[in-house]
């Protein structure tokens, strides 16, 4: 019987992005303040996922030695460090996040079943990387805080109380919602990156947070005058605002989650297959109605 395992461990570490290549100029304007010498730190978090069959003792591995392998692979030679100087792995491409993650796969790889390793830079931004090569995925947090009401427009009163509750009731309810959104694509093998970081932050901050901060979904944003505001449905209008400006910095977008509760949230995928029959929709109306 398989069984999925995961370790947590935590480090703290400094780097600097910044290219011998470049001039200060340039790598001010390319990297912002994360440029500046020399250099910041994180307290970085660390969950490595494994897989295996359960032994007779009802393990997949002895705690113990994966404790002892992550110890001396990775935190022991990391933990107060500068990053772009302890390994080579970070003179080549730069210690980013996603790049960190690639290059601590490949370092425990060879002593563990590894199936993704998560790294946490801070609470509101994370990589994951599943050993396919250079391709990695980011993810960035953030919240808005909006009200909604959960009524079907072509459904009475009474049917929609039927349906959806307290959360019928006319004069809406608000939220405090989370949202993460996850992009996927190559890390650029000098500077480490997906994408830029900072056009990343900027997309989901133009076309979701600002536009739905403090409003009343139904009446303030045109798309939701005719679908429900569901957790589900915000998620999916979220992704289909997103997937043209994430393509557009260079990656793909892959996963949007939406946080409406402690006790409620929706994920929405972002797949090749839905794209081409976005596009398809929006060019033959009557392919709607599928």
């Amino acid at each position: 019987m398989k069984c999925i395992i995961n370790r947590r461990a935590q480090f703290s570490a400094s780097h600097r992005y910044w290219l011998p290549e470049l001039t200060d100029a340039e790598n001010a304007k390319q990297f912002g303040l994360c440029a500046r010498a020399p250099g910041h730190g994180h307290n970085y978090v660390l969950y490595v996922t494994m897989e295996g069959e359960l032994d007779e003792y009802g393990m997949v591995l002895n705690l113990s030695d994966v404790k002892s392998v992550i110890k001396r692979e990775v935190i022991g030679q990391l933990d107060f460090s500068h990053l772009n100087d302890v390994w080579e792995e970070f003179r080549q491409t730069l210690p980013t996040t996603e790049n960190i993650a690639r290059v601590l796969w490949r370092r425990l790889a060879p002593f563990l079943p590894i199936t993704n390793i998560q790294l946490f830079e801070h609470p509101q931004l994370w990589a994951d990387y599943q050993g396919n090569d250079m391709e990695a995925y980011l993810t960035i947090s953030t919240h808005f805080s909006a009200a909604h009401r959960l009524a079907h427009p072509k459904l009475s009163y009474e049917e929609n109380c039927e349906i959806y509750g307290k959360c019928a009731r006319p004069h809406g309810h608000g939220h405090n919602y989370h949202l993460e959104v996850t992009i996927k694509g190559e890390i650029d093998p000098r500077t480490g990156m997906i994408a830029d970081l900072g056009a990343f932050q900027k997309a989901v901050q133009d076309q979701v947070v600002e536009p739905f901060d403090h409003t009343f979904l139904n009446k303030d944003i045109s798309y939701f005058a005719e679908v429900v505001p569901t957790a589900e449905n915000i998620a999916v209008h979220i992704r289909d605002l997103l997937r043209n400006p994430i393509k557009e910095i260079g990656a793909t977008l892959h996963k949007v989650k939406l946080i409406e509760s402690p006790n409620n949230s929706a994920e929405v995928y972002c797949t090749e297959a839905e794209a081409s029959l976005l596009q398809a929709v929006k060019a033959e109306p009557a392919l709607a109605k599928i």
